[in-house]
């Protein structure tokens, strides 16, 4: 008889019932090493660093709503740009907020399944992968995405985020 499949974790099964509910057939997978940093996911996972979707999540200073940006794992945010693009001032939200927010821990953060609507903005250099790895709800679950996907799943406006 074969294996019966691993049991995901509550937070990682969130994500595949919020993927699922799209009908894309995606798969939500729990490793047993960390893919907490883009680096780690990559490494664990053997692919490029800037195939992994790192999720961060922002505050606007003024009016406190959430903002999402999903950049390529190299690359950092410019700040000043981003403020510019949302009409405010903004900082790098706190983890208390983050998980009040989306319902995830940093280092698990899904572009997909969060408690609220978040405005969410996508690094144009994802665009030239045809395999992306995006963190599912726990520092060791990921799946895997197409761009075309992670657009379709986000509905995040398609920016440079250098």
């Amino acid at each position: 008889m074969g294996e019966e499949p691993k049991k995901l974790s509550k937070a990682a099964q969130g994500v595949q019932e919020a993927l699922s509910s799209k009908g894309l057939g995606l798969t939500v997978v729990e490793l047993s090493d960390s893919t907490r940093t883009a680096e780690d996911a990559a490494r664990t996972i053997g692919c490029g660093v800037a195939q992994i979707v790192k999720a961060l999540v922002f505050r606007t200073k003024t009016t406190k709503r959430p903002i999402l940006v999903l950049a390529s794992g190299p690359n950092r945010v410019n700040e000043k740009s981003l403020a510019a693009r949302v009409g405010e001032a903004i900082v790098k939200a706190d983890a208390d907020f983050v998980r009040e927010v989306t319902g995830f821990a940093i280092g698990g953060i899904p572009p997909v399944g969060h408690r609220q609507p978040i405005e969410t903005f996508i690094d144009e250099d994802l665009m030239a992968f045809d395999e992306l790895w995006a963190a599912a709800g726990t520092p060791r679950a990921v799946f895997r995405l197409s761009a075309a996907d992670l657009q379709m799943l986000t509905t995040g406006a398609i920016v440079s985020v250098r």
